[in-house]
This record gives C-alpha cells, structure tokens and sequence, in this order.
C-alpha cells in the first residue's frame, strides 16, 4: 500500500486514497462524515459509496436510483419484505466499489447489511473496517466467526464492547462516542427559537428514525400524551424528527393533533436539553437523551414474528444503550407487551416523585464512552494500510 506523505521542498504531498463507505443510518451518517474528514488531514480522498446529508456534504460517487433512506428497514421482517430492492442496490454498490478498486471499504452501523461488502471486498483485498460494533456481545453471538474472517478492524463505541472482542483475539479501536461530549443547550435560547411557552411542561417524544417504528409506536406514543395531558393541562409535547419525511409521516399519526406539540426536524438535543423527562424509541436517542439530563422512558415494540425470533436471540438483561453502559437497571425499559400508554404513564410519574434518582449517572456514562477519538482513529486505519 502507497499510503505514505512524501516531502518535497517542505510542501507534503498526500497519496491518494480510494474510500468506500456505506454510512446510511441517521446516526451513522455523522460518524462517517467524521471519519472521513479524519482521514482527509492524512489523505487525498477519492470517496464512494452511500451516506446521509452529512457524508454527502463531501465529495462523493453513488451509484443512481439509490437514496439511504431506502436502507432504513427494522427487525426482521421489514427486510424480508423489501428484499428484493435490498438486493439490486447491494449489486450495485458492490459494483461500483470494485469497478473503482478502492483500498479500503468503511462499514458505519447497519452491520448486517455491511458483512456482505466485508466479506466480497476481503477477497479482493481490500481493507475491511466496521464503525459501530454489532450487539454480538447482546445476541447472535455466533457471528463472532464471519465478523474475525472479513472484517480487519472493528471501530467500537464503547469500552465494554472492545473488552469483548479482545476476549475473542479480535482486533478492535476504542473510538468512544460523540455523545460524550454533549452538554445541555441554553433553555431560554431554545423556547425563544422554536416560539414555545416557558410556563409549560415539556416532554420530548423520539419516534424513532425508521418508518416502521414511527408506524408500529407514534399511536402508543400519542394516547400516553393525551393520558398525560389528562393529569396536567399543563404537559406540552416536543417531537424532533430525522428528516422531512419521517416529520410528515408523524405529523399524519392519527391522533396527534389532539395534543399540544411542536414538530421540528433535526431537533433533538434542543428539545431535549428543556425536557427534564423523555419517550424514547429504544437506540441511539436514549443514550443522548440520557446525557442530556432527559430522563429517557425506553421503548420498543415490534410485530409479534419479530419479536418471536429476536427474544430467542438476546443474551443481555438490558436494550436500553443506558442501561447497557451501566451495566445495572436504572432507566425503565418498556418491551413488546409490556409497552402501553399506561405503563408509559406509570414510569413518567415514578421518575417525575424521584427525578435525582436517575440524573446521578450523567459522569458514570460519560466515562463508559470516552474514546480515543476521530485523530486516533484515522491513523490507526493508516497504519493498517
């Protein structure tokens, strides 16, 4: 590999590097745009793949008729129905990825869908990195085995997570998550933004960033609201949503113009930062919800088939990204079943009569995902090359 800088007339010359990423998750997006503006201060970077608004503010070659939002499919049977297109882009990435014969091939989230393009890219060697660990320490662990054959560097979040793949002789990097560094926003600064009352009682409702969850949870989301409504006049109702589409498929939830709310995308930590008790759809936006002092009420429903297979599956006591940092029961967790709008009223009035119980953890979860960083990280792919 001719990633080396050469010297001339003390002016560095950067080799050129051919980047594959496919970084098509909401959260995954940022990740990627930040590696990739890492790996710029080493390289000169040719750039293909798919991404999100934030890697597509860089520079870079996908093939026609894919968008990410088309990768955005949850559990297990959504993929099976959309298999079809899944298939047809995955040629067609794979496609473009070996007509340009990259050097190396980033993976960012969605590890089950990425382990095809780790797996074919191995073979023409290429080097193979995965950001964002799967949950295999969590369930399936059995696919520790494919993961240590196709994938040459697994870029870990949390520091649990790398103790795990050291346990199985597998190389990993403490990347740590952006999340640590995020502090509350200014209140005053945020109701005066979005036209909001400071007299209200906020409460922040993340939907999730898929279609299917927004579909399978705003209607349990919505009647909690109008029970919590019920027991103070008060309560108005803050709800970011990832992108345009997601906000106007929530805006069309049946029921939602019975409560007091403000839609907003990309609002999260604004509203967030003003909402002392959060709904959250169970991934990343409890962890941020978390940090952010939001005490998150964690949730997760699927059809009943998924959910069948996938509880088979689960090794771990917890879902909630909080919980699994602390490795104890803080937050609530409200799976399947036993999610309602009453048992959603129920944990909102638990934590609303003790609220410190739960906003003492915010330096024990900071120092769980405090990394080596991006910098690191992008020398560390260096010296793999």
């Amino acid at each position: 590999m001719k990633a080396l800088k050469e010297v001339y007339f003390d002016r560095v010359v950067k080799d050129k590097l051919k980047v594959g990423i496919i970084a098509a998750e909401h959260s995954g997006d940022r990740l990627g745009a930040k590696i990739i503006k890492s790996l710029q201060d080493l390289f000169e970077i040719d750039l293909y793949g798919l991404g999100g608004p934030e890697v597509n503010a860089h520079p870079i070659i996908t093939p026609l008729g894919i968008d990410y939002h088309d990768l955005h499919v949850m559990g297990l049977i959504d993929p099976l129905i959309n298999f079809p297109k899944i298939l047809l882009n995955r040629r067609k990435l794979l496609k473009l990825f070996i007509s340009n014969d990259i050097d190396i091939f980033i993976g960012v989230d969605s590890p089950d869908f990425n382990i095809f393009f780790h797996k074919k890219l191995k073979s023409k060697n290429v080097k193979t990195i995965q950001v964002v660990s799967p949950s295999v320490w969590g369930w399936r662990e059995n696919r520790i085995k494919a993961i240590k054959n196709y994938i040459d560097l697994m870029m870990c979040l949390f520091k649990f997570e790398c103790d795990f793949y050291s346990k199985k002789n597998m190389q990993s990097f403490f990347l740590g998550h952006p999340f640590n560094q995020l502090k509350p926003k200014n209140s005053d600064d945020i109701i005066e933004k979005y036209g909001l009352e400071a007299s209200n009682s906020f409460i922040c409702i993340l939907p999730g960033s898929r279609a299917s969850e927004i579909s399978e949870l705003m209607p349990i989301y919505i009647l909690a609201a109008k029970k919590l409504l019920m027991l103070n006049p008060n309560a108005y109702f803050l709800i970011p949503a990832a992108n345009k589409k997601l906000a106007d498929m929530i805006q069309s939830s049946k029921g939602i113009k019975e409560i007091p709310h403000k839609l907003s995308i990309d609002s999260a930590r604004d509203f967030l930062s003003i909402s002392p008790i959060s709904i959250v759809t169970s991934g990343t936006a409890s962890l941020e919800a978390a940090v952010l002092g939001s005490t998150p009420i964690i949730c997760y429903k699927t059809n009943r088939l998924n959910y069948a297979i996938l509880s088979r599956l689960i090794s771990t006591p917890f879902i909630g990204l909080p919980n699994l940092l602390l490795q104890k029961d803080i937050f609530p967790e409200l799976l399947q079943s036993d999610l309602t709008p009453d048992s959603i009223v129920t944990n909102y009035l638990k934590i609303l009569s003790n609220p410190k119980k739960y906003q003492c953890f915010g330096s024990e979860i900071n120092d769980a995902m405090s990394g080596e960083g991006f910098e690191i990280a992008a020398r560390t792919i260096k010296n793999l090359l």
